[in-house]
């Protein structure tokens, strides 16, 4: 004997299913990141540096998290908050914040954190790409606002460099 369903049943179960298939679609910011290991992570983690370099040439402001001035942990949580990516406006709470990654694997999205000593965080910046010539960056300095350099190559930031942290694949 076939069991038998109520027609309110089905078309009930019918309509949650499309509910819920309308609620993944919707929304203009992206949904709980994939593992850094997919390609769905990949696209997340490019579109984040793409969306971090519009902002290239915006003015430094202390405490900034605005386009109209930033600062840098400022900068990369105002970017990383586009994408539902949760992080401290304050570096020294980021550098605490996701999972740690060696330096030499770090991704498109990482952060990597500058300082004297793991106890005293004095810059974060935004990896852009990891190559055989050094560690490229976005990030609001001082000095000349948001940029994009290799931190690897700066005689002032590759002896500041003490460890970086995943943001995007947190488990």
């Amino acid at each position: 004997m076939r069991p038998r369903f109520a027609p309110g049943i089905i078309l009930s179960l019918v309509l949650l299913f499309a509910a819920c298939n309308a609620l993944k679609k919707t929304g203009t910011k992206d949904s709980a990141p994939a593992k850094s290991g997919s390609s769905s992570s990949a696209q997340l983690r490019n579109r984040v540096v793409t969306y971090a370099q519009k902002y290239v040439g915006s003015a430094y402001k202390y405490a900034g998290t605005s386009p109209s001035g930033f600062d840098c942990s400022g900068f990369t949580s105002f970017v990383l908050k586009e994408f539902n990516v949760k992080a401290s406006p304050a570096s020294a709470i980021q550098a605490k914040e996701g999972r740690s990654v060696p330096l030499e694997r770090v991704q498109p999205g990482d952060l990597i954190f500058f300082g004297e000593s793991t106890s005293h965080i004095s810059h974060v910046a935004m990896v852009v790409k990891r190559s055989k010539d050094g560690i490229v960056c976005v990030h609001s300095t001082t000095s000349r606002g948001v940029i994009v350099e290799n931190v690897s190559t700066s005689t002032y930031w590759k002896p500041k460099i003490l460890f970086a942290r995943d943001m995007i694949s947190r488990s």
